[in-house]
């Protein structure tokens, strides 16, 4: 048994482990989940300027990704639909209506000049062994950007999930150039679908977001949903709206969806019912309002980690001046490589080294005779030299070429490089101002793309909605006197208006109250005292008059108090034990007049008084004796 447990423990960590950092979570380098990794990786691999049918990348992309060509096909179509590293031809299915894309046979598409901007540089790009080791894969793109917070991602694994909102791709290069200069900045979340964000408690990407559809309410007869709140489609919102007018939340007389291009969601209303009286209520009961937690969990160094949108940018920023420090470097490389060769071509071809090699019988005395002859040019070569490589690839020069070798275009050529090496020293030395030329040049192409990196989700500050007070207060409470029921279902007399949301206090004839949800039919009892909605603002100024008769001497007593709290469906005694109730007054000023049970040589056979000059006390305490007397009624003026 120990042993299977032990078998059961390790797999289920491995799996735990694998879901976590090879399918579900992004990456913080590149801001890619490993599906949407190699997806860019067979495009960069297929690319040859022309779109390419998904299904035949779905096809290439296979030989990388284990699990199928469903999930392949599906993730190429959400990253697609982001519009910046894939370029599509085709439906791809639509943001707005839900609808989903085309069979991947229909449609196609391309690596877009930004993502190999962006990701592509065989030469900085770590590569490993595919699941099958047949191929290599990249395993992290050297991303220059923090795509994660471009695109947004959103995953679940074992024991953790991520929630990243996308990100206004021109902000957040604007944001990485702050950062460089070591200046403040903000960045708040951008949505494909528009409409608006408050981001009060954004907490950096720690809090969440509230998101609202934008309304056209020009029309006091009808609201046009013009766009939408992220998360939903027209045909969720939609469903919302007609379960809330379902419900009785909100009228209307019809919904019609006439979004194409553009969202178009036309709310007729029912008569007497208009634009401002139902935008709240279309806020509190549909999808028209949402409010979005934010989780920014992300792999870095192999390891999830919850970071916040300041410390993304920041890492960003630093991992950005490292890559182009190193593709500058090995340019530099390549730049003096080719010079090196260059300048021993001229010398082969110009001083005829290639001639002594006419007597030469076997390819040692070939590649010394060649070794030989550049000796007394040692000056010119450098330190460098002349390597055995370089013999070789001397060697393949061809004869034609060597015949038409053209000594000017050779040091044009060289004059060439000398000038670009001599610019990129100058960028190491400022590699600062290197970056933020880099990343100028990058939001240039932005801005020329379709859409032009605009913002399209508005930031806002919300009012609150209160439920309550949105709904409508249309259901009367019902109380039967003589059979004591209370509830909406119940034939008495209407004692309230209330909503489905209020909560009913009522004070039974024994001086007992109670808090109880909206009955349908409840027995409180006869003659119940009071009746209403248990509402803890109205009745903080609701001052009760209680006159009862105590129990064992028949005097009258009067309590004043204020209901302030209570625990649902229990009940509270206001009056002592056995005490009669003979007036429960809600008002804060009014007189009565107390009339005495007759008494031999007693002259003193009414009084009356004044509720006001007696002091509110709190619910516990007991009431304050009004008289020496046997009460027999009570009257109030």
């Amino acid at each position: 048994m120990a042993y299977i447990k032990n078998l059961f423990d390790k797999n289920f960590l491995e799996y735990a482990s694998y879901v976590i950092k090879d399918r579900a979570i992004p990456d913080v380098e590149d801001g890619l989940k490993p599906v949407q990794r190699r997806i860019l990786h067979s495009l960069f691999e297929m690319d040859d300027g022309k779109f390419h049918k998904v299904a035949n990348v779905v096809g290439h992309c296979m030989k990388y990704h284990p699990h199928g060509d469903v999930s392949i096909a599906d993730a190429l179509v959400v990253l697609a639909n982001k519009d910046l590293f894939i370029d599509k031809q085709g439906n791809f299915g639509n943001i707005y209506t839900g609808d989903s894309a085309s069979a991947a046979r229909y449609i196609e598409c391309r690596a877009t000049p930004l993502a190999k901007d962006i990701f592509y540089n065989p030469k900085l790009t770590e590569m490993a062994g595919s699941y099958d080791g047949r191929n290599k894969e990249p395993v992290l793109f050297p991303a220059k950007i923090p795509v994660v917070l471009c695109i947004g991602a959103e995953g679940i694994a074992v024991g953790m999930s991520t929630k990243i909102l996308p990100h206004n791709i021109i902000e957040v290069l604007t944001a990485e150039k702050a950062c460089l200069l070591k200046k403040p900045f903000a960045l708040y979340p951008d949505f494909p679908t528009g409409g608006l964000v408050d981001i009060s408690d954004y907490q950096d990407g720690m809090g969440k977001v509230i998101v609202r559809a934008k309304l056209d309410t020009s029309d006091s007869k009808r609201i046009i949903i013009r766009e939408l709140p992220f998360g939903s489609t027209t045909e969720s919102l939609i469903n919302s709206v007609e379960t809330a007018a379902r419900a009785g939340r909100i009228k209307i007389q019809s919904i019609n969806d006439f979004t194409t291009e553009n969202v178009e969601i036309e709310i007729k209303l029912a008569r007497g019912v208009y634009s401002e009286e139902t935008v709240n209520a279309l806020f509190a009961w549909t999808e028209c309002e949402q409010s979005i937690s934010v989780n920014l969990l992300v792999i870095k160094d192999k390891l999830p980690v919850v970071m916040t949108v300041s410390e993304i940018m920041a890492h960003h920023a630093d991992v950005l001046v490292k890559i182009l420090a190193r593709e500058l470097k090995i340019e530099e490389k390549d730049l003096l490589d080719k010079a090196h060769i260059r300048n021993l071509e001229r010398i082969f071809i110009e001083k005829r080294i290639y001639k002594v090699i006419e007597r030469m019988k076997t390819s040692a005395g070939v590649q010394k005779a060649v070794i030989v002859g550049f000796e007394p040019f040692e000056k010119e070569i450098g330190p460098r030299g002349v390597s055995a490589e370089d013999v070789e690839n001397l060697l393949r020069i061809p004869i034609r070429r060597i015949s038409l070798y053209d000594i000017s275009k050779a040091k044009a050529e060289m004059e060439t490089i000398q000038a670009r090496l001599k610019e990129i020293n100058a960028y190491l030395k400022n590699i600062t101002v290197y970056t933020l030329d880099f990343l100028d040049r990058i939001i240039d192409k932005i801005r020329a793309m379709e859409g032009g990196g605009r913002r399209r989700t508005e930031v806002a500050k919300f009012g609150k909605v209160d439920v309550k007070e949105v709904v409508k207060k249309d259901i009367r409470l019902k109380y039967d006197r003589a059979t004591g029921y209370l509830g909406t279902a119940v034939t008495g007399e209407s004692v309230a208006e209330l909503s489905p949301f209020d909560r009913v206090l009522f004070i039974r004839n024994n001086g007992t109250y109670s808090v109880q949800d909206l009955p349908e039919k409840l027995f409180i009892g006869e003659d119940a005292w009071w009746i209403g909605a248990a509402d803890k603002e109205a009745l903080a100024d609701t001052v009760f008059t209680i006159v009862y008769k105590e129990s064992k001497t028949g005097y009258p007593y009067i309590k004043r108090c204020v209901i302030e709290g209570w625990i649902m469906n229990r009940d509270y005694a206001l009056v002592p034990e056995g005490a009669k109730i003979l007036l429960i007054d809600p008002h804060k000023k009014f007189s009565f007049t107390v009339f005495y049970t007759p008494k031999p040589r007693s002259k003193i056979t009414q009084e009356t008084f004044k509720a006001q000059d007696f002091a509110v006390k709190g619910l516990k305490s007991g009431g304050i004796r009004l008289a020496t007397h046997e009460i027999n009624r009570i009257e109030v003026k």
